[in-house]
This record gives structure tokens, C-alpha cells and sequence, in this order.
């Protein structure tokens, strides 16, 4: 998709389709009143008439509007004015560009002139503009022998109020979330048989390609077993495909800057191991790698955006299956820590591959360390799929991603990481048990993993609920990219 600030009347704009907003009560925007004015009052005997009256995410398509180049015009209902905020913007533009693409229409623009929501500015409208146009565009289609049909529209302008250069890299900001997130979608809705730890590794091979500050570097079994990674190894004992450590380091600083890291768990498809999950919805365990997923998007859209600091991603890849060489609930493996773990459970295997994966981040010094995973059922049961759980041994970089998912609609919210809960994960036979039994689950599992994070300032984002839909849409969300993005661009080399 193309992107571009145009100028100009609305009345005046050549496209096959302008989008313009109409508030409750049939009340025009200002883009609206010039349209309808020019067009011998036809917005207004449409209101009159009872077929638009502008009801939130309401859209109506208007052919061959009056007195204007126009071929269609596109009203969206924007609910009541005074309440124009982040989210009833985002459902407005949302519903506005799933009515668009529903069209053939190859060109549009967006009247947004005189929309700014009362907790946002006119930059983070245009922004969210590109984002969401990206994240309606994308279809599923990769294993279906019927393709779905390319989308009409190629190319969409808005008008905004401020400075166009400010605009500009705003659509370019927005366009390259909206982008990372679909490559996230993508990687995350791809079955287990095609989205294994090797072709997570290819990706990451053409994503260096792709960028040239980006460089990957692939780890083995056999080198992560002379690192000492046997937490990790635990879990991809039992199957057929080599587990893999991917490291993408994005320089966009100097060289002696420390890098921010982000370590995504990439269990690729959790059978739960020996510890066997129910056979319900099994299927959705592709989804396991999520974390992985939005790590390496991140790494995308932050190469793209060419943000000036350090970034370093670390994949967690395995897949977690039962067999004759799988671990057992009972076993004892050692980390690249040097901690022993009694594994009580081997479907609490994303801290097992976690764990290592964060010790070996160690080695770059990093200024902050972010993990995402898919890492219980109990952060489902607590935020269900609207928030993700946020745990950090360190306030400020907390309280930092807190501020950022709220700018960025992907919200956290973060839950006690306190000494109190570590006592859970006694064990009688190691120096740490897996899991903390069946109560305070999501602490518990950060608990566990803030045991290999004491050397850094570190976030743990629990995305069980927020990293895929069930039902009937059931697919990836591409959380928590947009977030992570945020984040990042708020730090300094």
C-alpha cells in the first residue's frame, strides 16, 4: 500500500473513493459541511432521510457524489464528537477501511483534517490511519489451494492538520507497524508443520538479508549442549526437530552502545510433552510461538524505521512433543546458569527454554531485557485476550511499558513479582522446581524466570491471551509488536 498527505478542499479531491466522518445526530465534520455544501445539501438530505444518522463505526457508500471528482464517497459514523478518543478512533478508521476494501476502489483518501481525539494528536490519527489500513489488508491464504483476490486498493492519502513532514513520517511509522504485525500474524498463523524451529531460523537469514544492519546468527543443538543450554534441550528431547537459538542483532547505533533486548519463547507446537495436553483445541498450539513471532516483526519494523539505537532479539526455538527420548516429569536438567531444575511438569516447558535463552542474553550487557511468551493458562483466566501481563524486577522500565501500551492501544498491566511467591518453587531434589502448583500461576512462572534475570533490568510480557483469537477468527494478533515498537522508539543510543 502506498501512502501520501494530500492538501486541498474535499470537494475537490480526485479519487475513486473520499472517506469523510459524520458525528451522532447526523452532525457534519467540517470536511463533511464543505462536501455537502458543494453538493446541493445531499449529506444532509441522506441524515434527513434516516438511512445514516452516525452512529460509531456506521458506514454508508455514496456513488457518483454531487459536484465533486469523486467516483464514491465513503461516510463513517464517528459517535459523538466530544468523545472522540484513541479507541473510538481506532473503530472509526477501522470501519471505514473494512467498508473500503470491500470496494473496487484503487485510490482513497481520508478526510482527517479536523479529527484529533481528545487523548491523541493529529500525528498519531494518520499514524494509526496507516497501522490499521496494513492490519485490515491482511488475509490468510498461504495454505489454501484458492488464493483470496488482491485488494482493489493500492494507494490511500489523507489530510491532516500540522507540519507535512511531521505527517509523512507518521504514515511511515504507522505503515511499518501495520506491516510488522501482519509478518507476526503471518508467522504465528502458519501450521506446525511448516513453522518449525529451522524455518523460524530462515526467516530470521532472510530478515538479515533483507536489512543491512541486520545480521542473524543460528545456534544448534550441539553448540547449545557445549554452552550448557540443558533446560532448553529438555524440551526438544522428544522430537524430531532440532530446537534452534536465533539471534538478530539490529545496529543502528555505534558499536559501543549497549543494546535493548527482547527474547521471544518459540515453542513452534506444545504437545505439553510427556505431560500431555487434552486433545481440545490442541490445534491452537501453533500459536505457541507468538512470542518468537513478535520478536523477530519487531526487529522488522525497527530496521525499517531505522530507529539510532542497538537492539538485540533472542529466539527460544523448539517443539515440544512426547517420545521415547522425552524428558519426564520427575527429571533433573541443568541450565546454562548452572541452576538445577526438577522439571515436575514438561507442558511448563516455555521457562525451561526461556531461561537459557536469557543467560545467554547476558553476554551483550543489554540496557533492558524484554521476554515475550505464550506462558500460562492462568493470564488467560486473569486478563482474558484484552490485556497482557506485564512482571519486571525493576519499576521504571514497568512503569515505561505501561505508559507505551497505553499510547499504543496494546496494553499491559503488571502483576506482583514479590519475594513471597518464590517459595512455591521449592524443590525436595534440584535447586528450582518448573512450576509452583496450582495457584498464582503467572507469578509463579515469572518467579521462576526472574531467577536468571538478576543481572539486568528485565520485563516478562505474558501474551497467552492477548497473542491469538479462538472462535470463528481464530488466528494471531500480531501483539505485542506495536507496544515493543513504542517502546523502543522512546530509547536513546
Amino acid at each position: 500500500m502506498k501512502y501520501s498527505i494530500k492538501s486541498g478542499s474535499p470537494q475537490n479531491i480526485s479519487a475513486d473513493c473520499v472517506a469523510t466522518v459524520i458525528w451522532s445526530k447526523g452532525q457534519l465534520s467540517d470536511e463533511a459541511a464543505v462536501i455537502d455544501q458543494a453538493g446541493n445539501r445531499s449529506l444532509s438530505k441522506i441524515i434527513r432521510s434516516g438511512d445514516f444518522n452516525g452512529k460509531l463505526g456506521e458506514t454508508l457508500v455514496v456513488h457518483q457524489p454531487a459536484r465533486t471528482p469523486a467516483k464514491r464517497l465513503l461516510l463513517i459514523g464517528g459517535g459523538e464528537r466530544k468523545q472522540l478518543t484513541a479507541k473510538t478512533a481506532t473503530k472509526l478508521l477501522r470501519a471505514g477501511l473494512q467498508a473500503l476494501y470491500k470496494l473496487n476502489a484503487g485510490t482513497a483518501h481520508f478526510c482527517l483534517a479536523s479529527l484529533t481525539p481528545n487523548d491523541r494528536d493529529q500525528a498519531w490519527l494518520v499514524a494509526r490511519l496507516a497501522q490499521e489500513a496494513e492490519d485490515c489488508s491482511y488475509r490468510y491464504d498461504t495454505t489454501k489451494s484458492k488464493k483470496s483476490p488482491a485488494l482493489a486498493t493500492k494507494s490511500i492519502s489523507v489530510a491532516g492538520h500540522g507540519q507535512k513532514q511531521a505527517l509523512e513520517r507518521a504514515l511511515k511509522q504507522g505503515a511499518a507497524i501495520g506491516k510488522a504485525m501482519n509478518l507476526a500474524r503471518q508467522l504465528g498463523n502458519l501450521p506446525g508443520n511448516i513453522c518449525t524451529p529451522t524455518y523460524l531460523a530462515q526467516q530470521a537469514n532472510q530478515l538479515a538479508k533483507r536489512f543491512g544492519k541486520v545480521t542473524a546468527t543460528i545456534l544448534g543443538e550441539k553448540q547449545m549442549q557445549r554452552l550448557g543450554m540443558g533446560s532448553l534441550l529438555s524440551v526438544s528431547a522428544g522430537s524430531a526437530q532440532e530446537a534452534k537459538l536465533i539471534v538478530l542483532q539490529y545496529k543502528g547505533a555505534a558499536a559501543s552502545s549497549k543494546p535493548h533486548a527482547l527474547v521471544g519463547k518459540g515453542i513452534t507446537f506444545d504437545t505439553g510433552g510427556i505431560s500431555l495436553k487434552p486433545g481440545l483445541a490442541m490445534d491452537e498450539m501453533k500459536f505457541d510461538m507468538c512470542g518468537a513471532a513478535s520478536v523477530i516483526a519487531t526487529i522488522a519494523c525497527i530496521a525499517e524505521l531505522k530507529l539510532p539505537i542497538n537492539v538485540v532479539g533472542v529466539v527460544a526455538a523448539a517443539e515440544n512433543m512426547p517420545g521415547g527420548k522425552a524428558t519426564k516429569p520427575g527429571d533433573i536438567v541443568t541450565s546454562m546458569a548452572g541452576k538445577t531444575i526438577e522439571i515436575l511438569n514438561t507442558d511448563a516447558e516455555g521457562r525451561l527454554v526461556l531461561c537459557d535463552a536469557l543467560t545467554y542474553t547476558e553476554r551483550f550487557h543489554p540496557r533492558s531485557v524484554i521476554d515475550i511468551a505464550t506462558l500460562t493458562g492462568a493470564a488467560v483466566a486473569t486478563f482474558g485476550t484484552t490485556v497482557s501481563a506485564m512482571l519486571s524486577n525493576n519499576d521504571a522500565l514497568a512503569q515505561s511499558l505501561l505508559e507505551c501500551g497505553q499510547q499504543a492501544l496494546d496494553p499491559v498491566w503488571q502483576l506482583p513479582l514479590w519475594d513471597e511467591y518464590q517459595s512455591l518453587l521449592d524443590s525436595n531434589f534440584a535447586d528450582i522446581a518448573n512450576i509452583g502448583g496450582p495457584r498464582a500461576g503467572t507469578i509463579t512462572a515469572a518467579c521462576f524466570l526472574s531467577r536468571f534475570t538478576e543481572k539486568f533490568k528485565w520485563a516478562h510480557l505474558d501474551i497467552a491471551g492477548s497473542a491469538w483469537h479462538s472462535g470463528p477468527n481464530k488466528g494471531a494478533s500480531g501483539r505485542t509488536v506495536a507496544l515493543l515498537v513504542e517502546y523502543l522508539q522512546r530509547q536513546r543510543a
